[in-house]
């Protein structure tokens, strides 16, 4: 799959290269912004890895006129995850709800944009190429961590309360962290909620407006420096108006 548009391209890795480019943009800013670490990075050659990355399409948005990668997704179907022994987010999250139910599951993870292109037409590229995605997959049921920066779970007390108590996902589809810290730290009649929602990173706020949910318990990451959250989206019930926005003129398939 390829789009290009104005001055952006999307399309899935190919080779090496392309994702050795996409773990320098990672590095840039999950470690040299965010203080991340893990046992596979490489600051030598900076680049963000883990054993996981060999398993997963890689989505990527490149400006075609300096031809820079400018923001990157990774995406796993469960086949893939059989290959490995398991998704990237069972290292954090109990997954039995979704493993059994039967429908077409896709992880998304390390979602990332370079911080010259934040705001402006990247990030809808980005969800566009995963809509593309979607349809030529028939994705039933996304998911993935989403983070926090930091790991004091008492400065996010507000916004980590207003997801439990707004938006946990139903029995049906509600993961549960593996290291559980609970979420509803604030009961829901304290909360201010646009203070709240002001601290819920963009990512995460894109995914609720259509229509996700979070999982059940928070799970600190310290080698990451993050607090993680298990967003779950039913692609049949996402907000139509939102999700049009991302899929129009695409059709079954993934073209357009």
């Amino acid at each position: 799959m390829t789009a290009l548009t104005d001055s952006f391209q999307t399309r899935l890795a190919q080779g090496d290269e392309d994702l050795h480019r996409i773990q320098r943009l990672r590095y840039d800013v999950f470690v040299s912004e965010l203080g991340a670490d893990g046992a596979m990075v490489d600051h030598d050659q900076r680049i963000e890895a883990d054993r996981f990355d060999p398993y997963f399409d890689h989505l990527m948005v490149e400006d075609e006129t300096s031809g820079q990668v400018v923001g990157v997704y990774r995406l796993m179907q469960r086949d893939k995850a059989a290959q490995i022994g398991g998704f990237y987010t069972e290292t954090e999250f109990e997954l039995t709800p979704l493993l059994r139910s039967g429908r077409n599951l896709l992880e998304l993870g390390r979602s990332c944009l370079h911080r010259d292109y934040r705001g402006g037409a990247a990030m809808y590229h980005l969800w566009r190429g995963l809509a593309a995605y979607v349809l030529e997959h028939d994705i039933e049921i996304m998911f993935g961590t989403a983070s926090f920066h930091g790991t004091d779970i008492a400065t996010l007390a507000e916004p980590l309360s207003l997801l439990h108590h707004r938006h946990l996902a139903p029995e049906n589809l509600r993961v549960r962290s593996t290291n559980f810290e609970p979420m509803d730290v604030i009961a829901e009649d304290a909360i201010d909620r646009r203070r709240g929602m002001l601290a819920v990173p963009p990512l995460i706020k894109s995914y609720l407006r259509l229509g996700g949910f979070v999982g059940d318990g928070a799970y600190v990451d310290h080698a990451f420096n993050t607090v993680d959250v298990c967003l779950v989206m039913d692609t049949h019930k996402m907000n139509a108006a939102q999700a049009g926005h991302y899929t129009k003129g695409l059709t079954p398939g993934g073209s357009s």
